[in-house]
């Protein structure tokens, strides 16, 4: 499997109000998955709404992959700095870098890969 954007997270310092203005504007619905996260439904892509206080800054594209070790040693000698370890999440295992250009993304693998 080739590395792909497959998702995309939007920070939100009020979720709330995020999930509803997303649900109302475009008729996207909204899982739950307790007070700080929404997933999206009906998007066009999966993504979600990050209300954490541990959340990035801008909306953050995700990649996905099947070898995360593998992906993590590309990107740092690729120029990538890791900004979020590896950590454990609802849907797999992933980690945070910045590009060189400044943008923040996330590389993951699925839980069921």
């Amino acid at each position: 499997m080739a590395e792909r954007i497959d998702y995309i997270e939007f920070p939100s310092g009020t979720i709330g109000q995020s999930s509803a203005f997303f649900e109302s504007a475009f008729g996207w619905g909204m899982v739950s998955y307790g007070p700080e996260y929404q997933a999206l439904d009906g998007a066009g892509l999966d993504g979600g709404i990050d209300g954490s206080p541990d959340r990035v800054a801008a909306t953050m594209a995700v990649i996905r992959t099947d070898d995360l070790d593998d992906a993590e040693r590309r990107v740092i000698a690729a120029g990538g700095v890791i900004t979020r370890p590896q950590f454990d999440f609802p849907g797999g295992r992933r980690f945070h870098f910045r590009e060189p250009g400044g943008n923040e993304l996330a590389v993951y693998v699925s839980r069921e890969e």
